[in-house]
């Protein structure tokens, strides 16, 4: 009997426990008639402040906009430049350029793949206004010394948090460490919404009410316009509410991941395979589970035979990217992102994953690289 193939994301699978309970918050949505910065709007920023442990959380139209919006409110304009990563998703560097800035790359830590603290002195020049951490994959970056290398310098970190819903730094969650926190709820996120959308945390209440104006054409009351840079970007009603009842099943979902990398990390440990690590201090919230090898091709043939998907997060840094490399400077080598490129497999790492699914992973992986498969 052919087994069923097994996809790296499965969100339609994940949300099925919360379908009722999601179809009655559309319906209450329905009733109620209002349908953009409503009550469910409100209610759910309120509930992503408390648990970022931020005075104050604005929801927006995508995580792209997050990051636009960001950049805007610690003041970024165009002539100014923002350090960030080459490997990452597009969106991080777009919004740079959405933002009329020039995109500066610095390269990656060979364990976490998040921006390599040690090459961000150089990297800053007279120019630069901000710094954009990515937590890439669910690990957080190292905030402690990114945060006090802006703070020398003067210069305001945003963290990209579209991969780190529920990761945390010594127990304080992503999202609420520095200026400003960039989410995605993009389907596939840990915690994703029926569609697009996005949300801003901010440590000072001010920023917070200036990126409420800002996501609405500037507007500090309706129509009048007071800030300069506004955008329409707004977390609509309908997702909001969906997006608060999938909050209540967040913790449990994160638990789950993490004790299926856990799993995996266990029965590769003596592959030549590179799995994911997770740094003291640091809660990973595995919004995707990276492995590396040398033979990545021929793993992932071998897996797609099996019936075993598997994606490449990312296949293309930014600087093989020539649509997104316009104007970008590259602040020295980037050696590990140029590597861990031609290397990274992602497997499949889902709260629906079921155990016999896992053991099925498992079992593939460890058949192909097996003695007498490999003869």
């Amino acid at each position: 009997m052919t087994l069923p193939p097994i996809p790296v994301a499965n969100p339609a699978a994940d949300l099925a426990p919360q379908r009722q309970a999601i179809r009655d918050a559309v319906d209450r949505v329905i009733d109620r008639g209002h349908f953009i910065l409503g009550e469910e709007v409100a209610g759910f920023e309120r509930r992503m402040a408390e648990r970022l442990g931020v005075p104050g959380a604005v929801g927006v139209g995508s995580g792209t906009d997050a990051l636009v919006l960001a950049l805007a409110g610690v003041g970024v304009a165009p002539g100014d430049e923002v350090v960030t990563v080459s490997h990452t998703a597009g969106p991080t560097v777009a919004a740079v350029h959405m933002a009329g800035a020039t995109p500066v790359l610095v390269d990656v830590e060979a364990d976490t793949y998040c921006l390599d603290p040690q090459r961000l002195e150089a990297a800053i020049g007279p120019r630069t206004r901000a710094i954009i951490a990515v937590h890439l994959y669910g690990h957080p970056a190292p905030l402690d010394e990114i945060g006090a290398i802006a703070r020398r310098r003067g210069l305001a970190v945003v963290e990209d948090c579209a991969q780190a819903h529920d990761a945390a730094i010594g127990g304080q969650m992503a999202g609420g460490i520095g200026d400003i926190g960039c989410f995605s709820f993009y389907p596939t996120k840990n915690l994703g919404a029926l569609g697009d959308g996005g949300l801003l945390s901010a440590r000072d209440p001010a920023m917070v009410e200036r990126l409420r104006q800002l996501r609405t054409y500037g507007w500090s009351r309706s129509q009048y316009a007071e800030l300069a840079g506004g955008r329409c970007s707004r977390l609509d009603e309908l997702q909001a509410a969906i997006l608060s009842v999938k909050l209540d099943h967040l913790a449990g979902q994160v638990e789950r991941r993490r004790a299926l990398a856990r799993d995996y990390t266990e029965a590769f440990a003596d592959l030549p395979l590179v799995c994911p690590g997770e740094r003291p201090g640091v809660r990973h919230s595995f919004h995707l589970y990276v492995v590396r090898s040398a033979d990545r091709e021929a793993l992932a043939a071998h897996l797609a035979a099996a019936g075993i998907m598997t994606a490449r997060h990312y296949p293309y840094p930014v600087h093989r990217q020539p649509g997104l490399m316009q104007g970008v400077r590259i602040a020295g080598p980037l050696a590990v992102t140029d590597k861990i490129c031609d290397e990274i497999l992602t497997l499949p790492l889902y709260p629906s994953l079921s155990g016999a699914q896992q053991d099925r992973v498992i079992a593939a992986v460890r058949a192909f690289f097996t003695p007498c498969r490999r003869t």
